[in-house]
């Protein structure tokens, strides 16, 4: 039976490093060679630190011939991926040449490196190793200036945001959606492909909405067939007999039944702040996410047999932005917006 001796300064060496080493096979061993080190029998280290006896053996006995060194250093076997030279220049290819599924991405490492993947591999390389991501692509608008952008909502939107932020004003975001009655196709998790009916025609639903900063309220007028000047400023007289108490702004893209004549003088006349947004700037305008929102919430893998029931689930869903969808809206409806001088393309 070994019985090695230890000195006070070697007994509180190892309790400091089992207490502090960071691997959990070292601390093991730190912890079977500190309980002899007190003089506890085999007996009750088996017990206490639940190895077995010819472990304790082992483990003193690596201590005996190489200190606290050898409890320290790791044995285990780790072995190398074949790929890890090429990760840099695979990190690269794919930074510039994006693959489409990861049957792709093995064929381009196979040309690349003559290493050839399996598709669970591949796909444990491509995360653990290069740190992709399987992402849905964004669109932006290809005319879209992210300087102009930028001048817009450091310069205007922001101090406007402030100032609603502050109860000194109201800021609503203007937008109309069409919504068309046909299959909104979405991802389900299911065992076999799932099919809904698609309804004949193309019957649409517009809604024009004002969708308020920062209590979520949203003021709507819809049709079933256009949204023009006279839809606008219905909506405006809304708004102003609603809210009347502080002043108004309406961030509004720039559709041409906006920038009528008709449109533009009543907002005078009632002293509400027309803003127009920067051309082709859907990224500064907040009712876009609920619009995406409600797509997502009643349309995405539902039919509805009628267009009334459809116009209806969608009225509904809008009616309950700032009620029962509060909450989840809350994150998504924040006053932080992307411009696009930093993105790849």
């Amino acid at each position: 039976m070994l019985q090695p001796h230890f000195t006070e300064e070697e007994i509180d060496q190892l309790y400091r490093l089992f207490m502090e080493h960071p691997s959990g096979a070292a601390k093991k061993k730190l912890h079977v060679v500190y309980l002899k080190a007190l003089g506890l029998p085999h007996q009750d280290i088996v017990r206490i630190a639940r190895v077995s006896g010819d472990s304790v053996t082992r483990y003193l006995k690596a201590y005996i011939e190489g200190g606290v060194t050898a409890l320290c250093s790791s044995n285990l076997y780790c072995p190398r991926s074949a790929l890890q030279p090429h990760s840099a220049m695979l990190k690269t290819h794919f930074q510039t040449h994006p693959p489409h599924t990861v049957a792709q991405a093995a064929h381009e490492i196979e040309r690349l490196t003559g290493i050839k993947l399996g598709l669970s591999a591949c796909r444990d390389f491509m995360r653990k190793r290069l740190g992709m991501k399987c992402r849905k692509m964004a669109a932006i608008p290809s005319k879209a200036d992210p300087d102009k952008q930028r001048e817009f909502l450091h310069t205007t939107l922001e101090f406007l945001l402030e100032q609603e932020q502050q109860g000194k004003r109201r800021v609503f975001f203007v937008d109309a959606a069409h919504f068309v009655m046909q299959p909104f196709l979405g991802f389900l998790w299911c065992f076999v492909r799932q099919f809904i009916p698609s309804p004949s025609g193309r019957k649409r639903f517009n809604v024009l909405g004002a969708l308020h900063a920062t209590t979520l309220q949203v003021v709507t007028f819809s049709n079933d067939s256009y949204i023009n000047s006279y839809s606008v400023v219905k909506l405006i007289c809304r708004i102003a007999v609603e809210f009347a108490d502080l002043p108004i702004t309406l961030v509004m893209d720039n559709a041409r039944y906006q920038h009528c004549r008709l449109v533009m003088d009543l907002a005078t006349a009632l002293g509400i702040e027309l803003l127009f947004l920067p051309p082709y700037s859907p990224n500064l305008n907040l009712i876009e996410r609920l619009w995406k929102f409600v797509k997502k919430k009643c349309l995405y893998s539902e039919y509805y047999e009628t267009f009334t029931d459809f116009k209806q689930a969608i009225m509904d869903c809008i009616a309950e932005a700032d009620g029962a969808y509060k909450q989840e809206l809350a994150s998504l409806l924040t006053l932080r917006f992307q411009t696009f001088e930093n993105v790849t393309l």
